[in-house]
C-alpha cells in the first residue's frame, strides 16, 4: 500500500474554478499544503487557447464580461491587466441570422433585453404586429405568483412571441446552448424578475438605470494571448506552492471518523502518460473542493452524498463543437462590419452562431489573413460531438456558404469538442442546489464549485472556485 500524502486542502479540477480556488487559498495562508488534481494533461477547463500557422484559435470561451467583477478582479490581483484587450472599436456590431439574411441588432439593449421601444418599432427582425407587441410592455401586468418560470415564458409574458423567438432567443442561446422554455428564469435572469416586481416593466426599469457604471474596462475583454493567458498566469504565481498533478483523475473520496478527507485517484492514461511515481494514490486532506462537472461529482460523492449526487446527477449538459476556418481574406467575400451573428432556433439551423474572430479582435490572424469560428450543438439536439470531423466540416461550411457567402476552401481547419459541456438551468435547479447544500451541510470540509451553481461564465465560476476557498480558509485559519 502506499503511503498518504497529507494536505491541508485538495482542490479535485483544475479548470478555472479550480486555479482560483488554489490561487485565493494560497494568497490568503501562504503556509497552506494544496494539492490539485486534473484527469486531463492539461490546466483549464473550458479554456483552451492553441497557436497554429500563426492563428489563436479558442477552443473554448473568447472573452469574459468585465462588468461581472471577480474576473477583472482575478486579473488585478495577478497584476496582469495591461494583457486585457477589448473587441475591435470599429467593430462593435453584431447580427441575427433571420429568414434568410442579416439583421443587425438593435440598439438599447441591456445584455438580451431591449431598454428602448423606438430602435425596434420599424426594426427588420419583426413585423408591425411584434413591434406593436413590444410596445405593450410597459403595460403588461406582472406576474402574481412566486412559482419560477421558463425564461421563453417570462420573455414572451413581456414582449411577445416573436420578439423572444426573433431576438432574445438567439441571443440567450449563445451563453447556454440551452432551451428557453426549459430555462428558469431564477436561476440564469433572476434580476429581470426582479426588475419586474420593482418597476413593473423591463423597459422602464433598465431604461431608467443611470447609476453611474465603471467603464475602465470594455465591456468584454480578453487575453491578447488568447484566453489561455489567464490560466498561464494563475498557474505561474501559484509555482510551486501548489502541488499540481495532471492525468490523475479522482476516483473515490470519504471520510474519516476524525473529519478528514481520503482521496483515491489513478492515472488518467492520457495523451501523455504521467510516471506513476509522481502520482499519490492516496491523499488526506483536511479540506476539499470539486472544482469538476456535475456529472462528474455525481459519482464522487455517491458514497458520503448520496442526496447530493442525485441532485448533481439531474442537472443536464449540452454537447456542442467549435469549428475554426481560416482563409486568405483575398479569396473571401467581404464581410459585413461586425463580429458574427447568432441564429434563433426556429430557423432550425445546425449552427448555433458564428464569430468573425480576426474582425473582432486584435493579435488573432496574420496580415492578410480571416479567422471564422462556427458554433454547432444545441441541447435536446442531440450530440454533435460524436460526428466525425468531415461531418462537423460540412455543417460549419455549409453555414458560412448560406450566410456569408463563402466558398472558398480554408487553408486551415480545426475543431474542438465538448461533450456535455455546457451545464442547463432547467426549471427545479434552484430545488436541486437546496438539496445539494442541505446534504454537503452536514459535511465539514467537502465544498462544491463551478459552472453547475450559480453561474457558467468565467467570472462567475472564478466566484464560485474563491468562494469555496474562503469556506476552506474560514476552517484552516
Amino acid at each position: 500500500m502506499t503511503d498518504v500524502v497529507h494536505n491541508d486542502l485538495v482542490i479535485i479540477g483544475g479548470g478555472v474554478t479550480g486555479l482560483a480556488a488554489a490561487y485565493r487559498a494560497h494568497q490568503q495562508n501562504p503556509l497552506l499544503k494544496i494539492t490539485l488534481l486534473e484527469a486531463s494533461d492539461y490546466l483549464g477547463g473550458k479554456i483552451m487557447t492553441e497557436e497554429i500557422n500563426g492563428f489563436t484559435l479558442e477552443g473554448g470561451p473568447d472573452c469574459f464580461l468585465s462588468r461581472k467583477p471577480r474576473g477583472i478582479g482575478l486579473c488585478e490581483a495577478l497584476g496582469v491587466t495591461a494583457e486585457l484587450q477589448g473587441r475591435k472599436p470599429a467593430e462593435h456590431k453584431a447580427y441575427v441570422w433571420r429568414n434568410g439574411r442579416l439583421h443587425t441588432l438593435p440598439e438599447g439593449l441591456s445584455g438580451m433585453i431591449p431598454t428602448q421601444l423606438e430602435p425596434l418599432l420599424n426594426h427588420t427582425l419583426l413585423t408591425p404586429e411584434g413591434a406593436q407587441r413590444v410596445a405593450q410592455e410597459p403595460e403588461i401586468p406582472v406576474k402574481e405568483s412566486d412559482e419560477d418560470e421558463a425564461v421563453g415564458t417570462f420573455v414572451s409574458r413581456r414582449f411577445g412571441r416573436e420578439a423572444f423567438e426573433n431576438l432574445i432567443e438567439p441571443l440567450m442561446g449563445g451563453i447556454y446552448a440551452g432551451q428557453a422554455d426549459q430555462l428558469s428564469l431564477e436561476a440564469t435572469f433572476p434580476q429581470l424578475r426582479q426588475v419586474e416586481l420593482k418597476h413593473g416593466s423591463l423597459i422602464k426599469g433598465l431604461g431608467n438605470n443611470t447609476a453611474a457604471q465603471d467603464v475602465y474596462y470594455p465591456p468584454f475583454v480578453s487575453f491578447k494571448q488568447g484566453m489561455v493567458g489567464l490560466v498561464q498566469h494563475i498557474v505561474e504565481r501559484l509555482g510551486d506552492s501548489v502541488s499540481i498533478y495532471l492525468n490523475t483523475k479522482a476516483t473515490q473520496i470519504k471520510q474519516t471518523a476524525a473529519g478528514d478527507w481520503l482521496i483515491t485517484t489513478q492515472d488518467n492514461q492520457s495523451k501523455m502518460p504521467l510516471d506513476a511515481t509522481l502520482r499519490p494514490e492516496n491523499l488526506k486532506s483536511k479540506t476539499l473542493i470539486l472544482a469538476t462537472p456535475a456529472f462528474i461529482n455525481a459519482k464522487l460523492l455517491s458514497e458520503v452524498a448520496p442526496q447530493a449526487a442525485v441532485a448533481h446527477a439531474e442537472i443536464p449538459y449540452a454537447s456542442t463543437a467549435l469549428v475554426n476556418f481560416a482563409y486568405d481574406t483575398a479569396a473571401l467575400p467581404k464581410l459585413p462590419e461586425g463580429y458574427g451573428y447568432v441564429t434563433p432556433q426556429v430557423e432550425k439551423r445546425d449552427a448555433l452562431a458564428c464569430t468573425w474572430t480576426s474582425q473582432k479582435w486584435d493579435h488573432r490572424a496574420p496580415e492578410g489573413k480571416t479567422l471564422l469560428r462556427v458554433y454547432i450543438g444545441r441541447y435536446g439536439e442531440g450530440d454533435v460531438t460524436k460526428l466525425n470531423d468531415d461531418t462537423l466540416v460540412d455543417i460549419a461550411q455549409r453555414e458560412i456558404r448560406e450566410t456569408l457567402g463563402i466558398t472558398a476552401a480554408p487553408q486551415l481547419r480545426h475543431i474542438f469538442r465538448w461533450p456535455n459541456g455546457l451545464p442547463q438551468y432547467n426549471l427545479g435547479h434552484l430545488e436541486r442546489l437546496q438539496r445539494i447544500d442541505e446534504e454537503l451541510g452536514q459535511l465539514s470540509g467537502l465544498y462544491v464549485a463551478g459552472a453547475a451553481y450559480n453561474g457558467v461564465g468565467i467570472p462567475d465560476c472564478i466566484k464560485s472556485g474563491e468562494a469555496a476557498a474562503e469556506k476552506v480558509l474560514a476552517i484552516l485559519t
